[in-house]
């Protein structure tokens, strides 16, 4: 058997089944989908122990006062901040690769501790759905960072930004912070960049195919960084959790 320190016990109480929503004061409350998960997947009752984030980065951990099939109350027994929140702030901008490889872009990053991914359509994307079609993706991307957030201990669900092109998603982050477009034909070394200063960071990686010239030398011409993550030519679904994992480790979250 495991010998628990007093630091592994303090955490273990915070590992109980993970659900987002809003607590009022000492008592809360779960509805729909996560209620019916607590009382027929998880099969949880009465007296059951769960931890509810507000997805402010505040962690509460409650006991199940009862269960219903559509809801369940809770008594809020103690507060904490969350301690998984990055001090790194990072937008990914994702050109749309196709298939479903996005499910996994967003999964990962999420995990890693993106607060914000935003979907765009570049010149070389061969994914361009329409409007109808983008609003479908984005509810699915919305509860994919949702589960992953509950996997990992997040305190903050990444927002996922609407669907958007490269001109404009350049323009508007070049505004706002530090501006990174991992290109395939070279570009800056990471630990070269000004990471640990930078108050948001944003990472625009491409499709399947990378970026045309014009696109890369647009972005320059706005400030945005041309970085390279080697010499080794990656997939875009494993270039962003490379690109994440690196910044993560330089900016001391890894």
């Amino acid at each position: 058997m495991k010998n628990l320190g007093s630091t592994d016990i303090k955490n273990e109480r915070w590992r109980y089944p993970r659900f987002f929503g809003a607590a009022d004061g000492d008592k809360a409350l779960i509805l729909g989908d996560d209620a019916k998960h607590i009382s027929a997947v998880l099969r949880m009752g009465a007296g059951g122990l769960i931890v509810l984030c507000d997805n402010d980065n505040n962690d509460y951990l409650c006991k199940i006062s009862s269960v219903q099939k559509n809801s369940v109350e809770l008594e809020v027994l103690e507060k904490r901040k969350n301690e998984t929140a990055p001090t790194a702030d990072i937008t990914l901008f994702q050109c749309l690769p196709k298939s479903d490889k996005m499910d996994f872009i967003v999964q990962k990053v999420t995990e890693l501790g993106a607060s914000k991914i935003v979907p765009v359509i570049s010149k070389r994307c061969v994914s361009r759905p329409d409007e109808k079609s983008a609003a479908k993706k984005l509810q699915r991307w919305e509860k994919i960072a949702e589960e992953a957030s509950k996997q990992c201990g997040g305190g903050k669900i990444p927002v996922i930004g609407k669907l958007t092109d490269f001109g404009k998603a350049v323009s508007e982050y070049s505004e706002i912070g530090l501006g990174i477009l991992f290109y395939e034909c070279g570009g800056k070394k990471l630990s070269e960049l000004p990471i640990k200063t930078a108050p948001k960071i944003g990472i625009f990686i491409g499709s399947e195919g990378g970026f045309e010239p014009e696109e890369a030398e647009y972005a320059e011409s706005l400030g945005i960084v041309a970085a390279t993550l080697g010499k080794r030519i990656l997939r875009c679904e494993t270039a962003p959790v490379a690109a994440l994992s690196i910044l993560m480790n330089l900016t001391g979250n890894i």
